[in-house]
């Protein structure tokens, strides 16, 4: 799996199987539904809420807004399909850490075919060349599938915090 390079300024990677790179503003419903799917126990604020929030509108502004960055969440193609399946890259959520946090997340649809991991990979491969020494992941303890992608990758559980939500696990990954 090899990691691509910035193409324009935008971090485009590539491996067998995907593409990741910047989101498209005709995509925001496929990153909506990501929200409509995610799982009762989210929390509150990473869920749609009871009026409908984010809108397909609040979304679509959210991809025109975001800019080119040495973090960033890319979305995650399937080659020769030309869209989106969700996301995988680079967060800054803990700045206290100034250590990026390693995210993904797929539609069920496209669950079970080892795409996390792929698009994983390569983000890690970009992290390393991108001068990080460690990045650091949070699972929710009860989010098995995700639990088993960090593994995979080499995460190792270094803490645990105790939410109003429940347990979430910290993983750290030296590069």
């Amino acid at each position: 799996m090899a990691a691509g390079a910035a193409q324009g300024g935008e971090v485009v990677l590539e491996t067998d199987r995907l593409v990741l790179r910047p989101w498209r503003v005709s995509e925001a419903a496929i990153r909506r539904e990501l929200w409509l799917e995610r799982d009762p126990r989210v929390p509150p604020h990473r869920r749609i809420d009871a009026d409908g929030h984010p809108t397909l509108a609040e979304v679509e502004e959210a991809i025109r807004r975001s800019t080119a960055s040495p973090v960033a969440l890319l979305a995650v193609e399937r080659k020769g399909v030309g869209e989106a399946i969700g996301y995988c890259g680079l967060t800054e959520r803990r700045q206290e850490a100034r250590e990026p946090e390693l995210a993904f997340e797929l539609l069920r649809r496209c669950w079970g075919q080892g795409y996390a991991t792929e698009a994983s990979w390569a983000v890690l491969d970009w992290a390393r060349s991108s001068g990080h020494e460690r990045l650091w992941a949070s699972v929710w303890d009860w989010n098995t599938a995700s639990r088993r992608v960090l593994a995979k990758l080499g995460f190792t559980e270094t803490a645990s915090e105790e939410t109003i939500f429940g347990t979430n696990l910290v993983t750290t990954l030296r590069l």
